[in-house]
C-alpha cells in the first residue's frame, strides 16, 4: 500500500515536470513572437541577433528545468515558468524602448541612448543563475531557519547603508555605488532577507502576540508589553522614509509585517493598527519632508505641471503616464506603434508599465496583472500545504512582499497611490531587482517541493493494526471475567457484583434478581467513577463514589459488555491496540499509559 501510495505520487511529480517544461516552451515562444513584432513594426525587418537570443534563452531555460527536476521534483509547475516569462516579456520592453530612446535622444547626446536591454540580459543569466544555486546548494528551506538573526543584522546594515551615501538619485536615497562597480539597490536584498527574519520571529512568538487585550470600540486590542515589535518595525520604517526618502520600501517593509503578524496570530486588530500606524507616520512624513511631500502633491493635483499652473516643483510623470495609459483605450496600438519613451528615462523603470498599457491595452495589461496575481496565488497555495510554521509565514510573506511592491508601481503609475520610485518585479531595468526577485522565486520553489513532498510523498510507513482482543462477548462463557456458573450451567454476570447479605435470584435471561438484597438499578456501581451525581437527600456525598455508567468522554456509557477496568477507572479506546491493565491512580487520575501489553518476563 505504502509503495503504491509513493509510486503514484512520483508519477503524479513526474507529470507536473513536463507540464513544466510545456510552459516553459510557451513562455519562450511568446517572448520571441513579441520580440519579432515590434521589431517588424519599428523596422519592418526581424530582429538582428534572433537565433542567438533564442537559443541562449532556450539553454538558461533547459538548465533551470533540469535542476529543479532534480533537486525539486515536488515544485509546483507553474511557479519557474511565470518567472521566466515575466523575466522574458520584460526583454521585449527594454528592447522596444532602447530603438526609440537612441532616435531621440541621439542629437541630445546623454545617456538615455545607450541601451539597457544587453545589461538587463546578462543579469537575467546571473540571476537564474544564483537561483539555481539556492536551488541545488540548499537542502531544505528550514536552513534558514538557522540564520534569522544573522540575516536580520545584515538586512539592517544594507537597509541604513544607503544613508551615508554623498549623492542621491532622483530624490532617493536606494543606491549604494562603489568605486569601479555598478551601483545597486539594497532594499530589494532586504525585502527578502527580512521577510526571512519575520518568519522566524513570528513562529517563535505567535503565542505571546495572540494574546488578548483590552476592548476598544468593540475591538480587542493587543497588550501593551506585545506591540513592542510592531512599534520598532514601524519605526525603523519611519527611518527609511525619513532619511532615506524612500516611500516604496517603507510601505513594502511595514506591510509584510503586518500581514505576516496577522497570519500568524489571526487577530485583526493587528491590521487595523498597523493601518493606523502606516497611514499616520506617512502623513507627518509626507507633510515635513519636501521630497515626500512633491510627490504627494503631483499624486494630488497631476496636471499642475502644465499651463496655467506651470507648478516646476512637482514631476510631469504622473500626467504623462495618465496620458499614455489613456491612448491605448482597449486593444493598444501595437507593440513598437506606441510612444510611450515619451515619459523619458522612468520609462525603463517603474513607468515601464505605461508601455504596456499604451501599447497592448487595458487587455495587455489585465494579462500582465493576472500573470503577477497567479504567481502570488502559487506562493499562497504552498503556504497553504506545508505542515512547518516557519515555511508557511516564509511563503505567505514572500508572496505579500511580491504582491504589494506590484501594487505600489501599479498604483503609482495609474494615479492610485503616490509615486514610491520602486522596480516593477521582473519588468523593469535594474540587475538588483531582477537577482532579488529571482531569489524570491528559487525559494518558493523550494517551498513548494517540500509541500509537494508532503502530499505526494509519504514518508512515515503506515502502521498495521495489531490484533484487538476479544470482547467479552465473543468469549466463551466459561471464560467470561467475574462470571459465574449456576447450577444448570448458564453464567450469572450478577455473580461478581453481588455484596451485602442480600439474595437474588437467577433468571434465564441474564437480568439483575429481585429481593431484599439485589441489585438497585439506580444505585452507584464499581463500573465508573461519578460524574455530575448527585447524592440523594441526607446522604453524604462521597467524591469518590462510583456512580452512573459514563463513557470516556462523559455520555451515558451504552456498552454494558465493556471489559471491566477495576474501582474508579475509566474505560478507554483502545484504537486497534490491547487494553491496558489497571494501574493505581492514588488519586491523580490515571497516570501515562503505554498501548502495549506488559512483558510478562519482567
Amino acid at each position: 500500500m505504502q509503495s503504491t501510495a509513493r509510486g503514484d505520487g512520483r508519477r503524479l511529480a513526474a507529470r507536473h515536470r513536463n507540464i513544466e517544461l510545456g510552459l516553459l516552451a510557451l513562455a519562450v515562444a511568446v517572448c520571441l513572437a513579441g520580440h519579432i513584432d515590434a521589431s517588424l513594426a519599428l523596422t519592418d525587418k526581424l530582429p538582428p541577433g534572433l537565433l542567438v537570443h533564442g537559443l541562449s534563452l532556450g539553454a538558461l531555460v533547459v538548465a533551470a528545468h533540469l535542476a529543479v527536476r532534480r533537486f525539486a521534483p515536488y515544485a509546483d509547475p507553474l511557479i519557474l515558468p511565470l518567472g521566466v516569462f515575466l523575466s522574458g516579456f520584460g526583454l521585449v520592453l527594454l528592447d522596444r524602448l532602447d530603438f526609440s530612446y537612441k532616435a531621440a535622444h541621439a542629437a541630445k547626446g546623454d545617456y538615455q541612448k545607450l541601451p539597457a536591454a544587453p545589461s538587463q540580459l546578462m543579469w537575467t543569466f546571473i540571476a537564474v543563475a544564483a537561483a539555481l544555486a539556492l536551488i541545488v546548494f540548499v537542502k531544505h528551506h528550514r536552513f534558514f531557519q538557522r540564520y534569522v538573526y544573522v540575516l536580520m543584522a545584515g538586512a539592517l546594515v544594507l537597509l541604513a547603508a544607503p544613508v551615508f551615501s554623498p549623492t542621491d538619485s532622483f530624490g532617493a536615497k536606494r543606491w549604494i555605488k562603489l568605486p569601479g562597480l555598478p551601483s545597486f539597490e539594497p532594499d530589494e536584498f532586504v525585502k527578502v532577507a527580512i521577510t526571512i527574519f519575520f518568519a522566524g520571529y513570528l513562529m517563535a512568538s505567535r503565542d505571546a502576540l495572540a494574546l488578548a487585550g483590552r476592548k476598544v470600540w468593540g475591538m480587542t486590542l493587543p497588550r501593551g508589553r506585545h506591540a513592542g515589535p510592531v512599534l520598532a518595525i514601524w519605526v525603523v520604517s519611519l527611518l527609511v522614509l525619513i532619511f532615506e526618502r524612500d516611500l516604496g520600501t517603507s510601505l513594502i517593509f511595514f506591510g509584510v509585517f503586518i500581514v505576516m503578524l496577522y497570519v500568524a496570530t489571526e487577530r485583526t486588530s493587528w491590521v487595523v493598527l498597523g493601518l493606523l500606524m502606516a497611514v499616520g507616520g506617512a502623513a507627518v512624513v509626507g507633510t515635513v519632508e519636501p521630497h515626500v511631500h512633491g510627490r504627494v502633491e503631483a499624486w494630488l493635483h497631476p496636471l499642475n505641471y502644465f499651463p496655467p499652473v506651470n507648478d516646476q516643483a512637482i514631476s510631469a510623470q504622473p500626467a504623462e503616464a495618465l496620458f499614455s495609459l489613456g491612448t491605448g483605450h482597449m486593444t493598444g496600438t501595437g507593440l513598437g506603434s506606441g510612444r510611450p519613451w515619451l515619459i523619458g528615462f522612468a520609462g525603463r523603470s517603474d513607468f515601464i508599465f505605461t508601455t504596456i498599457g499604451e501599447e497592448l491595452g487595458l487587455a495587455g495589461v489585465t494579462a500582465i496583472l493576472l500573470v503577477y496575481v497567479l504567481l502570488i496565488q502559487r506562493g499562497l497555495r504552498t503556504a497553504v500545504g506545508l505542515t512547518d510554521p516557519f515555511g508557511k509565514l516564509l511563503a505567505t510573506g514572500l508572496s505579500a512582499a511580491l504582491a504589494l511592491q506590484v501594487f505600489v508601481v501599479v498604483g503609482g503609475v495609474s494615479g492610485l497611490v503616490p509615486l514610491t520610485g520602486k522596480a516593477l518585479p521582473f519588468l523593469a531595468a535594474g540587475g538588483s531587482s531582477l537577482l532579488a526577485n529571482w531569489l524570491m522565486i528559487a525559494l518558493l520553489i523550494k517551498l513548494s517541493d517540500s509541500s509537494g513532498r508532503t502530499a505526494l510523498d509519504p514518508v512515515q510507513p503506515t502502521p498495521e493494526p495489531l490484533p484487538v482482543q476479544a470482547t467479552p462477548a465473543q468469549r466463551p462463557a466459561a471464560e467470561q471475567p467475574g462470571s459465574a456458573s449456576g447450577p444448570d450451567g448458564s453464567t450469572d454476570p450478577t455473580a461478581a457484583l453481588g455484596t451485602g447479605t442480600g439474595t437474588g435470584t437467577g433468571s434465564g435471561s441474564g437480568t439483575i434478581g429481585t429481593g431484599p438484597g439485589a441489585a438497585d438499578p439506580g444505585a452507584p456501581t464499581e463500573l465508573r467513577p461519578a460524574y455530575g451525581h448527585t447524592p440523594a437527600a441526607g446522604v453524604p456525598a462521597d467524591p469518590g463514589a462510583p456512580t452512573e455508567l459514563r463513557s470516556p468522554y462523559g455520555g451515558p456509557h451504552t456498552d454494558p459488555q465493556a471489559p471491566y477496568r477495576g474501582p474508579h477507572t475509566e474505560p478507554q479506546a483502545s484504537y486497534g491496540y490491547p487494553p491496558v491493565p489497571d494501574q493505581p491512580t492514588h488519586g491523580y487520575g490515571l497516570p501515562p499509559q503505554s498501548p502495549f501489553p506488559p512483558d510478562p518476563a519482567r
